[in-house]
């Protein structure tokens, strides 16, 4: 669950186009870095800039759309804390992030090195086809030996270029001792361009040269689809790291000191101002506020803390400045413990294996005892090593590895084209894989089930000059409820009543002046009134001895009701968590039929709860969207966060929900689950191809044109099945 929304709105007329191409970041280390999880397009980054640019001491500020980051070169004397205000005020969510703990290049690397070799080997292999075709037509003699030389010329370069990855994959499974994909397919690649410099050099009729480039051609495009996939999905744990503040107020002699988060020690006392999250983890010994610790615990409402209470890192100081006594720094802090606990859960995730990967453990060890029989088969029978290394070289070109390489990513391309129409974005390879198999969906509540944001739902009970009061005290005030208040009233076209003297009491609420007769807006029970228990409430006094109960409800999302209907018409158990109150969190339940539900779970409780239902043999799917959500995503056998969630959440997300409405969940269900179907008939396909195709190359009936054919065939019938994914069916 996200912390209540406290900022009005961005305008941004240019979402409604899509985002466009990602901004380059500036080159060199900037200063500062900042989250920007609300930002959607090229409207969004030029505003953002504008602001930055405009406040003085910044000497550069780019915003990274991808990443949803603003990277900052600025003078010594600007600090985050300014920035994270300014565009605030511009109606953007803003938080600081800590450049040192985070490392993004890699998988963006890997996909453009991929991207880089397929086009070489594609280039390459139309080239070598060409002259293949005129070979295949009748060239002979010279004109055939010509032919071979340049495609030999083509091919090694090309290859030894585009294969890197497999012969490097090969080589570490080697090393280990064991058998991937890539050793059959580095084997077939390495015997082709052997057996075709061989031929070539002794004036054959048949070279491989177009095969092998083929194969490569083939098998990178399927390793750059499945590396697309994974493009971007980011460590959730160096999210958590990062968020993590980079520098706290530590009280001196002469005044609080600015230093860096490392260099406090336990029983130091740091001051934390309205606004700042906590750095550390301490017991508060001077000041009283309210403490928002929905990103950590999901609780709907903020806390209120005084002297002697717990802070933990992470949270939120609203009203009121606060001094701590740290108990707990640096990797002791809950947050950081909570960081620990989030690798834990995604290397145990990373550690599924795929049907791809399990095919592979058959499929290797398979291919290479075929051969290697039929060398020896042809060996004794003719006494030609010649003749018996070719056959070998055809049965492995042939049993053709393109088919099982394209099995999977073809698959799940397009289901992710369908998906991303529908509102959903998969970023993790095997997320499909992992969803089909999901019979539980856990549902977070706040920010998920529900909007995030409370709507005052009495609104128009209130008198005009009630309105008019209340709006003026909210307006005093950064409370998640006073800014509901607000926002009803902007709506409304209310003006303000002429207060004076407006006063935030840190841990109650506010009050003012009105004609000289005092008026206050807050808890209900510091204005003397008693609310429900399920509800959320605060109180309006308007001086004349009859406060009125102001109600507030955290509606649900668009589409909640009919995912949770067509999660349980598939057969799918709904479960609803909380950090709320129970009697909150039963009235929701009830509401949306989900029978199911826990109240006040925190993180740690939220993460064993899904570790639980793992053991006992359970495929959780976790739908959430807050810090306190992200242990319990990256515990869970499959995970969605909405793209309103926090960065943390979203990268440790498999899937993200990129609209408003929940309904596409029930639709991922599907859609994955025949996606796997999918997956299985393409494995299917290349069996049956290698059924009917093995003999012909053991036979030694299989040319390198049989081989190409046979390999294109294959491969374009795997994706040709893959397509209907796209369907309805």
């Amino acid at each position: 669950m996200s912390a209540l929304s406290t900022n009005s709105p961005a305008a941004c007329p240019g979402c409604l186009a899509g985002p466009p191409e990602p901004v380059a970041a500036p080159s060199g280390d900037a200063r500062l870095m900042l989250s920007l999880p609300t930002i959607h397009c090229q409207a969004c980054i030029a505003k953002v800039e504008a602001a930055l640019d405009a406040h003085p001491g910044i000497k550069s500020a780019r915003v990274n759309l991808t990443l949803k980051r603003a990277l900052i070169d600025a003078e010594p004397e600007v600090k985050a804390a300014e920035l994270v205000t300014v565009l605030e005020t511009e109606g953007f969510e803003a938080h600081e992030l800590d450049p040192g703990a985070l490392n993004d290049t890699a998988t963006r690397n890997a996909s453009k090195d991929l991207l880089m070799r397929l086009a070489v080997a594609g280039f390459a292999s139309m080239n070598v086809m060409l002259l293949s075709v005129a070979v295949w037509s009748g060239a002979a003699d010279a004109t055939r030996d010509l032919f071979h030389w340049i495609s030999a010329a083509i091919a090694l370069p090309a290859i030894s270029f585009s294969a890197q990855p497999f012969f490097r994959n090969a080589w570490s499974a080697l090393r280990a001792g064991r058998l991937n994909m890539d050793v059959p397919i580095s084997l077939a690649i390495v015997l082709a361009l052997v057996t075709s410099l061989w031929e070539t050099w002794l004036s054959g009729h048949h070279a491989y040269f177009d095969a092998a480039l083929t194969l490569t051609f083939f098998l990178l495009a399927g390793r750059w689809l499945d590396a697309r996939a994974r493009s971007a999905a980011r460590s959730a744990a160096e999210e958590l790291t990062a968020l993590e503040v980079p520098r706290a107020l530590r009280m001196a002699t002469d005044g609080p000191v600015e230093v860096p988060v490392a260099d406090l020690r336990i029983d130091d006392h740091v001051l934390i101002r309205p606004g700042a999250r906590a750095p550390v983890d301490g017991i508060i010994i001077d000041g009283r506020s309210e403490i928002d610790r929905a990103m950590l615990t999901g609780e709907t409402l903020p806390e209120v803390r005084g002297v002697g209470d717990p802070i933990s890192a992470g949270e939120v100081n609203l009203t009121g400045p606060l001094t701590l006594q740290a108990t707990a720094v640096g990797q002791e802090t809950s947050l950081h413990r909570m960081a620990a606990l989030v690798a834990v859960a995604e290397s145990g995730r990373s550690r599924y294996t795929s049907l791809a990967d399990r095919a592979a453990k058959l499929y290797a060890p398979g291919v290479h005892i075929l051969s290697a029989l039929a060398f020896l088969g042809w060996l004794i029978w003719s006494g030609d090593m010649r003749v018996s290394l070719n056959i070998a070289a055809a049965v492995l070109i042939i049993t053709c590895p393109c088919a099982l390489g394209l099995a999977v990513p073809a698959v799940t391309t397009a289901a992710s084209g369908r998906l991303f129409g529908k509102g959903l974005l998969i970023k993790n390879a095997t997320a499909l894989e992992r969803l089909a198999e999901a019979d539980t969906v856990v549902f977070d509540k706040t920010g998920t089930l529900t909007t995030g944001k409370p709507k005052i739902m009495n609104w128009g009970q209130l008198t005009d000059a009630q309105k008019s009061v209340a709006f003026a005290l909210a307006e005093g005030s950064a409370h998640p409820l006073s800014r509901a208040i607000s926002e009803m009233a902007r709506t409304g076209n209310h003006a303000p009543a002429d207060v004076t003297e407006i006063v935030e009491k840190p841990g109650f609420g506010t009050q003012a002046l009105l004609d000289k007769q005092a008026v206050r807006l807050g808890r209900p029970d510091w204005i003397g009134v008693t609310p429900p228990d399920d509800s959320i409430c605060a109180a309006l006094d308007m001086g004349d001895g009859t406060p009125v109960l102001l109600t507030f409800t955290d509606a649900p999302r668009q589409g909640a009701a009919e995912a949770i209907a067509g999660l349980r018409a598939q057969g799918v158990d709904v479960i609803l968590l909380s950090g709320d109150r129970a009697p909150a969190v039963a009235s929701f339940a009830a509401g949306l039929k989900i029978e199911e539900w826990h109240a006040a779970m925190l993180p740690d409780a939220k993460a064993h709860f899904v570790a639980k239902l793992r053991d006992e043999g359970r495929h959780v799917l976790m739908v959430g969207d807050g810090l306190n959500d992200t242990a319990a995503l990256a515990t869970a056998h499959v995970s969605i966060s909405p793209a309103q969630a926090l960065d943390a959440a979203r990268a440790a997300s498999d899937m993200v929900l990129l609209g408003q409405n929940l309904e596409p969940i029930a639709d991922a269900v599907a859609v994955a689950r025949q996606a796997t179907r999918r997956i299985r008939e393409n494995f299917q396909i290349a069996t049956l191809y290698n059924i009917v195709a093995v003999p012909l190359a053991v036979a030694g009936l299989a040319t390198p044109l049989i081989a190409a054919l046979a390999m294109s065939t294959s491969s374009i019938t795997v994706s040709l099945n893959a397509l209907r994914v796209r369907g309805r069916g």
